[in-house]
């Protein structure tokens, strides 16, 4: 009793940070969606003898994958229809009522969307979700590793992801060609400064701006550099040498070389950023792939004129992208019909149909790569006409090259720190060395973990 009450307790303390943090945007291609009251579709209430599915999302756009899915399951299994009752809540309702229907024993749905931030909270003592394993080993040879792991549990594969999130640098071409730079010549880090010190030069822009409210800066350049926030004992290592030179890196790019800035309202997903990229403010930005829909819906002046390319190289790396932000889709083992669920789940997301969807619907990278060339994913869409047609190219020359992030229930503590902290005193005020942000984060995060665990 007393281990599940912690359990509870830890959960608890992680939602309460989220919160604070700024509404729960780890997952980053969520939030913009998130929807003030919950919606409520069924699909199949028609059908004689459905066998009724729940499901829960916090992202309204998400409900389109299980909808599609739903019509196209009926129509191919006529003899077994499902009814599927599918709900949209805010995103701190729904991980709420998710934790607390778990631990009560009552009132899970089926099938649930967890944001990756999230999910390691549902992964501590007795998991109360379904194993996968059945659907993705047999994809094993097709299948990124990294993103399946960040759903896992002693091997077992409790959720499904949504998408690669394949982190890229986007180039401003008309800016960097008027720096007389060539973009394909930029292949590490170090070349990246150097092209940035050119474009300030010749245009009087930066290269790129750094956040300074959120972690999407400096997160994907640690994973990239094979570090992270804990080890793979859980151990806090954000202080560690390498996490500094990286935070290093980027207080050098803004205060030493001066090629870069704070970002304009904190966050590349703040209206003032928007305002500033679409006008041409900087020449480049680094940011996963999800983010190529904001650049369709709110920086129109720009099609046509952004490239996106593998992150450069860091010394004795060979990693040219990480996969951030996401979203693991789980069945509860509270459903009645468990069997039933994960096969409806795997035809969603894991199938080759439902792979495909996703790029169709939503504009998501499969995570099966062997999809990449199906024809369906190279027809003309709203991402090819604003980027180009190169971008499954691109994909398939990095997708053995793909990083992932370790998460634990502490990692929510480490974001909430980059936020509210460390990148505001070493970036935007540059009153604090990156050691010093650095190992005064970690100080405070683990009296916290100290204090938790007593």
């Amino acid at each position: 009793m007393k281990r599940r009450l912690f359990a509870v307790f830890c959960v608890l303390l992680m939602l309460v940070l989220t919160a604070c943090s700024g509404g729960g945007d780890s997952g980053g291609e969520d939030n913009p969606n998130a929807p003030d009251e919950n919606a409520k579709t069924t699909v199949g209430e028609d059908l004689e003898n459905a066998t009724e599915l729940t499901f829960w999302t916090f992202n309204e756009l998400h409900m389109e994958i299980y909808e599609d899915a739903a019509k196209r399951w009926n129509e191919e299994h006529a003899d077994r229809p499902i009814k599927l009752v599918a709900e949209t809540y805010p995103y701190e309702q729904m991980h709420n009522n998710l934790l607390l229907s778990l631990q009560s024993g009552d009132g899970a749905p089926d099938i649930v969307d967890i944001e990756v931030g999230r999910f390691s909270s549902f992964l501590q003592g007795d998991v109360q979700l379904e194993p996968m394993n059945e659907y993705t080993e047999p994809l094993k040879d097709v299948i990124i590793d990294t993103r399946f792991d960040l759903y896992a549990k002693d091997g077992k594969h409790y959720g499904i992801p949504t998408h690669l999130g394949a982190t890229v640098v986007y180039y401003n071409k008309e800016i960097m060609d008027e720096a007389g730079v060539d973009i394909d010549s930029i292949e590490t880090w170090d070349d990246y400064v150097e092209a940035g010190k050119k474009v300030v030069e010749a245009t009087g822009k930066p290269m790129t701006t750094v956040e300074t409210d959120e972690h999407w800066s400096y997160w994907p350049l640690v994973s990239q550099s094979g570090s992270a926030f804990f080890d793979e004992n859980g151990e806090l290592i954000l202080d560690n040498e390498k996490n500094v030179e990286t935070l290093q890196f980027l207080q050098d790019m803004v205060h030493k070389h001066k090629i870069a800035e704070p970002t304009p309202g904190g966050f590349h997903h703040s209206e003032e950023y928007y305002g500033f990229m679409n006008d041409g403010g900087a020449a480049s930005l680094t940011m996963p792939m999800w983010y190529m829909g904001r650049f369709i819906d709110y920086m129109p002046d720009l099609k046509g004129k952004m490239v996106m390319k593998p992150m450069p190289l860091w010394p004795g790396s060979d990693a040219r992208t990480t996969g951030m932000g996401g979203t693991g889709t789980a069945v509860t083992s509270q459903s009645e019909h468990v069997e039933l669920a994960k096969e409806f789940l795997a035809y969603a997301k894991l199938s080759e149909e439902g792979s495909i969807q996703l790029w169709k619907l939503l504009g998501f990278t499969p995570v099966r790569t062997d999809v990449w060339d199906a024809p369906e994913l190279q027809e003309d869409n709203k991402y090819f006409d604003y980027f180009g047609d190169y971008i499954w190219d691109m994909l398939h020359e990095i997708k053995d090259q793909v990083n992932g992030v370790e998460l634990t229930p502490y990692t929510t503590e480490v974001i909430t720190q980059l936020q509210t902290n460390v990148m505001h005193k070493v970036i935007r005020e540059n009153s604090q060395s990156p050691e010093e942000a650095l190992t005064e984060a970690a100080d405070t995060i683990r009296a916290k973990m100290k204090a938790t665990e007593q």
